[in-house]
């Protein structure tokens, strides 16, 4: 099976669109590129970005917590 023939990978979009200073929504950590780009490609580049994305929700989970820890 090619990569056409495959599901395509669903968006992440939670419906929670904001972007921040640095055009990162903070509903799907997606860059504003991969929002607009998200419709044309294929699977193997939509799971690029969900991989970038996951990255970043994971630093920004730890920056949460690094924060939350330094007011104990």
């Amino acid at each position: 099976m090619n990569n056409q023939d495959a599901t395509p990978i669903t968006s992440p979009c939670i419906s929670q669109c904001c972007l921040d200073e640095e055009d990162i929504c903070v509903g799907c950590f997606r860059h504003i590129d991969e929002i607009t780009g998200w419709h044309g490609a294929d699977n193997q580049r939509r799971q690029e970005i969900l991989d970038n994305t996951a990255k970043r929700k994971l630093a920004k989970d730890a920056s949460i917590s690094n924060k939350m820890g330094g007011l104990s």
